[in-house]
């Protein structure tokens, strides 16, 4: 048999062995995981930054391009290792690849409050000249 023709059988022989479980386990662990993120964590925490930049007349900055592209590149990582977890035939593999996968979206949580803190911080710098042109102004 030439080299060739055993590879072809390794690989079929490969093809038709089934998952573990313990890859459907962590798949769905994950799916759920990063699903309860995305829609208990993600969109709350968005909407509360947006209404706050929305009620402060935007002294509170919320980096809405920032935070979609980091967003969507987030999403696309996440759904990658996800697909590399449910592909995987052994569950050490797939378990790394889901973990992997919700630190991606806890960091993609976490970025929009990030940001905001960040702008404000520089915005806050720029307040107090404005602060204290108007009390000149006013005490004379």
């Amino acid at each position: 048999m030439s080299a060739w023709a055993e590879r072809r059988i390794r690989r079929q022989v490969a093809a038709s062995r089934p998952r573990s479980r313990s890859v459907w386990v962590a798949s769905g662990i994950g799916l759920v995981a990063v699903l309860l993120l995305a829609f208990g964590a993600f969109l709350p925490l968005v909407g509360f930054l947006a209404g706050i930049t929305g009620t402060t007349a935007g002294l509170v900055p919320f980096p809405f391009l920032r935070v979609t592209l980091v967003t969507l590149v987030g999403a696309v990582v996440v759904l990658a290792l996800l697909l590399l977890a449910v592909t995987r035939r052994h569950g050490a593999t797939a378990w790394t690849a889901v973990v992997l996968a919700l630190l991606v979206t806890v960091g993609v949580t976490v970025f929009p409050l990030v940001a905001v803190a960040i702008g404000s911080a520089d915005r806050a710098g720029d307040v107090w000249p404005v602060i204290s042109g108007l009390w000149t102004r006013f005490v004379g």
